[in-house]
């Protein structure tokens, strides 16, 4: 099927940048949206970005003019460049995408990466 595999977290100082990608693998038609989500200490999973197949973008409040969502089609990755890091930012990162799996699926799938874990020190 299909694999989302996040990387880039890590531990970083507050004020400091991060990059996180998503690579997809496996056979699939397409890739509809992707969206990063995060679960922090509260264990309340929110949307972070979302970026469409039409490369618009949607950002959560507390996270815009920080945060920029991207993707390269070709490459089958997402990144989220994370500026201005605070400890509240502090959670696992969480990629999600629909994917058409198939020319026949036609309304895509829903899919999860395993998370990454960002660590925002004060």
């Amino acid at each position: 099927q299909v694999q989302l595999v996040e990387s880039g977290g890590g531990l970083v100082q507050a004020g400091g940048s991060l990059r996180l990608s998503c690579a997809a693998s496996g056979s699939f038609y397409a890739i509809n949206i992707i969206r990063w989500f995060r679960q922090g200490a509260r264990n309340q999973r929110e949307l972070v970005a979302v970026i469409t197949s039409g490369g618009t973008t949607n950002y959560v409040d507390s996270v815009k003019g920080r945060f920029t969502i991207s993707r390269d089609n070709a490459k089958g990755t997402v990144y989220l460049q994370m500026n201005s890091l605070a400890p509240e930012d502090t959670a696992v990162y969480y990629c999600n995408a629909n994917v058409r799996t198939s020319l026949r699926d036609l309304g895509g799938s829903e899919f999860w990466g395993q998370g990454t874990q960002v660590t925002v020190s004060s």
